[in-house]
C-alpha cells in the first residue's frame, strides 16, 4: 500500500508518515516548509523520515496547483491523508489571507488530485473542533450545528468539510473528515500552549494564562490520534446518507482545565510558572469537548492516553530533544 501525506514534516503528519513507514508501507510526503513556526523543527522530524527507503518527500506548496500537478504526476499512491494547512487561531487574525491560500485553495487543489488519480482508494482530511464556535452545549457532536465559527481558521475548515462533501456526491470520491481536538505530544508545534509554556517554564520567563486559566479543552495525546487515522485507513471510507463522505470527531472524550492543564506540566517539568492572567482572545472558545460516540461506533477508536501521562511523555521528550539539538524553539 502506498500513501500520500500532505504536511509530512508537521506535527501530526510526521507521526502518521513514520508509523506507517515502520510497518513496511510506502510514504510520498509533501510539505512547504513554511516559517509559521521553527522550520528546524520540521528539518528535523522530516530527517527522521528520510532514513526510510520507502519515504519520498516533495518540497511542495499545495496551493500551488502546477507544482503539485508536476510534482504528483508519475506518483502512485492508493490513500491521501490530507493534513497541510495553515493553523493556528491567533495567527488567523494577522495574516488572513494565508489562510484562504492553504486551507482554501489548497484543500481544493487536493480534492482535484483525488478526483484525478486512477485508483485512489480514499482521502482522510484534516479538520478542527474550532468549527464549533462558541456553543455552550456540551459535549460537541458531529450532528450539530456549526454554522457559527469565531475565527477565520474555523471558517475554512468548515469551508473544506462542504467542499468534501460536494466533491463526494458529484464525483463519488470516497472522503473522510477528522474534526481534531488540542493534539499534543513530542515532536509538537511550538505555538501550541503547551509548548510554549514548557519552554517558558524551564527558562524562567512569565506565561500568559488567558482567561484566568479558566477554559476547557479536550487534549488528546497524538498517540491515540494516530491509532484512530490508522483505524480508518484500515477498514475504509463509510457513506452517510448515500454520500461517500463522512466527518468524524477525533479527540480524548475528557476535557480538563487549562488550570489543572499548567499544574499538571508544572508538576512533570518540577517548576513553577510565573503566571500573567490575562482575559479571553479573540477568535479563542470557553470549552472544547468530543462526543466520540460515532467514531467509536464505526472504527472502534478509543483514546488511551490521560494528560498526566501524556504530557510526561512531552517533558521528557522535549529536555531530550532541546539536550541533543541545542536550539531554543
Amino acid at each position: 500500500m502506498s500513501y500520500l501525506i500532505t504536511g509530512a514534516a508537521g506535527f501530526i503528519g510526521f507521526h502518521l508518515a513514520k508509523t506507517l513507514l515502520d510497518k513496511g508501507q510506502s510514504v510520498i510526503g509533501i510539505d512547504n516548509l513554511n516559517d509559521y513556526y521553527s522550520v528546524e523543527l520540521k528539518q528535523a522530524r522530516l530527517s527522521i523520515l528520510q532514513t526510510y527507503e520507502s519515504f519520498e518527500f516533495g518540497h511542495v506548496d499545495i496551493s500551488d496547483d502546477k507544482a503539485l500537478d508536476v510534482f504528483l504526476d508519475d506518483k502512485s499512491f492508493n490513500k491521501i491523508i490530507h493534513l497541510a494547512a495553515q493553523a493556528g487561531v491567533r495567527y488567523s487574525l494577522e495574516n488572513p489571507r494565508a489562510y484562504v491560500q492553504s486551507n482554501l485553495v489548497g484543500h481544493l487543489n487536493m480534492l482535484e488530485i483525488a478526483r484525478n488519480k486512477t485508483g485512489l482508494q480514499h482521502m482522510l482530511y484534516a479538520s478542527s473542533s474550532s468549527i464549533y464556535g462558541g456553543r455552550e452545549d456540551l459535549p460537541f457532536k458531529e450532528n450539530d450545528r456549526a454554522d457559527e465559527p469565531v475565527s477565520l481558521y474555523a471558517a475554512t475548515k468548515k469551508s473544506d468539510e462542504l467542499m468534501s462533501h460536494t466533491y463526494a456526491h458529484l464525483y463519488r470520491i470516497s472522503l473522510t473528515g477528522l474534526r481534531f481536538f488540542t493534539v499534543y505530544g513530542p515532536w509538537g508545534r511550538p505555538d501550541m500552549a503547551y509548548f510554549s509554556f514548557t519552554k517558558k517554564i524551564l527558562a524562567d520567563e512569565q506565561i500568559d494564562v488567558f482567561n484566568n486559566g479558566d477554559m476547557l479543552r479536550d487534549f488528546t495525546y497524538i498517540d491515540d490520534i494516530i491509532s484512530g487515522i490508522l483505524a480508518i485507513l484500515d477498514k475504509g471510507p463509510i457513506e452517510q446518507l448515500n454520500v461517500p463522505h463522512k466527518v468524524y470527531n477525533i479527540g480524548n472524550n475528557n476535557p480538563e482545565s487549562l488550570e489543572y492543564f499548567l499544574s499538571t506540566l508544572e508538576e512533570e517539568l518540577g517548576k513553577k510558572a510565573i503566571r500573567k492572567n490575562l482575559p479571553m482572545q479573540p477568535g479563542d472558545v470557553p470549552a472544547t469537548y468530543a462526543d466520540i460516540s460515532l467514531i467509536r461506533t464505526d472504527h472502534g477508536f478509543e483514546p488511551k492516553t490521560n494528560l498526566k501521562a501524556g504530557l510526561s511523555k512531552f517533558a521528557d521528550w522535549y529536555r531530550k530533544f532541546h539536550k541533543a539539538q541545542n536550539v531554543g524553539l
